[in-house]
């Protein structure tokens, strides 16, 4: 990165302590499919030192102590530990995720699928990517049959050559969010709204469903527990960072919402 670029990367600091440009940018190395990796990287630092002056100030760890890779996690679960009372869920907590979540307890659901993928790399602007992915959408929701002459000309995906079908689906086989938007609902054709991924933004079409089984309760049970307890510390762990954001003073970096590396 050159001098310009670099002096384009604005500093923060946390109480007083500066976090540079370098260390943002080096932070930011970490995250190389993030479009969004120099103010993630920002925050992350921010939320690295906010959380180090706090272990400093309750002794968990010493004054000149570094929250790096290998110290963070174990100093974060100390800190929630002691400071925020982090519940277990219920079996009726439990019982009740399984009856309001149908669709995602059931196994050897098949979905034919094809997209368009307009990819976001890191460091490339996000706005113009986006635009150009709505402005596709609506011409082919609009006029459908022309959605594997698209793929073949837009994707950046290899599925372009062959009008961007991906075959058979099965859950596993995708990242989070595409296997949410293929087997959390019903709908056949193009999908109304993008599905957003590391990769970048995706045109979805559905061709075919072919239904499968659903999950009893007794075996999913510690499934939805783990995911319930991890989703009640995750929330635990952004309301504890957002307490300690509200009370600190901060430059250059907002930490209302507590989202990031550190909190996921």
């Amino acid at each position: 990165m050159n001098d310009t670029t670099m002096a384009a990367i604005a500093p923060a600091s946390v109480n007083g302590v500066a976090i540079g440009a370098d260390a943002i940018h080096a932070e930011s190395l970490l995250y190389p499919e993030d479009p969004d990796a120099i103010a993630n990287a920002r925050r992350a630092l921010a939320i690295r030192e906010l959380l180090r002056q706090r272990a400093v100030a309750l002794g968990i760890v010493g004054a000149g102590a570094e929250l790096d890779d290998a110290t963070v996690d174990a100093a974060v679960d100390a800190l929630i530990a002691r400071e925020v009372s982090v519940p277990a869920p219920t079996e009726a907590d439990c019982r009740r995720y399984y009856d309001g979540h149908p669709a995602r307890f059931r196994r050897n659901d098949i979905v034919y699928a094809s997209h368009i993928l307009f990819a976001v790399t890191g460091g490339g602007a996000l706005a113009p990517v986006r635009h150009q992915a709505e402005q596709t959408l609506r011409q082919l929701l609009a006029q459908p049959e022309d959605f594997e002459a698209a793929a073949r000309e837009m994707s950046n995906c290899p599925s372009a050559g062959v009008g961007g079908s991906l075959g058979q689906l099965l859950r596993g086989d995708s990242v989070p969010e595409f296997e949410q938007a293929l087997f959390d609902g019903q709908a056949l054709g193009v999908l109304p709204g993008l599905v957003k991924t590391r990769f970048g933004f995706h045109i979805v079409r559905v061709e075919r469903r072919v239904p499968g089984e659903a999950v009893p309760f007794d075996e999913a049970r510690a499934e939805i527990a783990r995911f319930l307890g991890e989703r009640v510390r995750h929330k635990a762990n952004q309301q504890y960072i957002a307490i300690l954001a509200s009370q600190a003073s901060l430059v250059g970096v907002e930490l209302g919402e507590a989202n990031g590396p550190l909190v996921q």
